[in-house]
């Protein structure tokens, strides 16, 4: 389980968060705190896993068991890899509701921590029944954009926050200054996910140390 309040970095397939570029960005966010959690792609999830000694998370995987199933990304082998937990239904990865379910419980056989992202608070209600570790609420409209959920929906995490009952809620979406960040941990939240905010930004290290730090 991962340390709250909670940093992930999402590295998504950003140039800039490719090979040795991925492995640099990890290396900072480690000597800020091994706290932060790291979600960068598959193909270099073993190498960071390896690199430091930071919660690293698969940035998605497949409802298979380990077998004849070409490309598919089991919890098995994110386990093996190095992995702590995955990251589920992402507004850029979506899956269905079933398919949440299956993969809430293979990431529970195997060990991982389940974290799973919804665009809404209808999403967020119909996945807090399904029982995962951490929900992600991120609106998809604003992902990527100058725009904080933190500020667009602040309403909305509050009523998100309550929800979630027991299980604790991260909140990402446009989320890219300290501002941002302390404001949805105020608002209730355990944490933020943010990506192109640090993958993107030419000096990683004061934005990972400004968040982090802010909450």
């Amino acid at each position: 389980m991962i340390k709250f309040p909670a940093l992930v970095i999402n590295f998504k397939a950003y140039e800039e968060g490719t090979g040795r570029k991925a492995l640099r960005i990890a290396k900072v966010a480690e000597k800020i705190s091994k706290k932060i959690v790291l979600c960068p792609q598959a193909f270099d999830l073993n190498a960071i896993a390896k690199a430091v000694k930071n919660p690293v998370f698969a940035q998605s995987v497949d409802p298979a068991l380990p077998g004849a199933h070409t490309g598919s990304n089991t919890c098995f082998a994110a386990k093996k890899a190095g992995a702590s937990g995955a990251l589920i239904n992402h507004s850029e990865n979506k899956v269905s509701l079933n398919t949440i379910k299956s993969l809430i419980e293979l990431c529970r056989t195997y060990g991982l921590t389940s974290l799973v992202c919804a665009q809404n608070l209808s999403w967020v209600k119909k996945i807090v029944k399904l029982k995962p570790d951490l929900i992600a609420y991120e609106p998809p409209a604003l992902i990527g954009g100058s725009v904080s959920v933190t500020s667009a929906k602040p309403s909305v995490i509050t009523k998100c926050v309550k929800a979630c009952e027991k299980i604790p809620l991260l909140v990402g979406a446009g989320v890219k200054t300290c501002e941002d960040a302390k404001k949805a941990v105020e608002l209730g939240a355990k944490g933020v996910l943010v990506a192109s905010g640090i993958v993107k930004s030419k000096n990683p290290r004061k934005v990972i140390k400004g968040l982090f730090e802010s909450m």
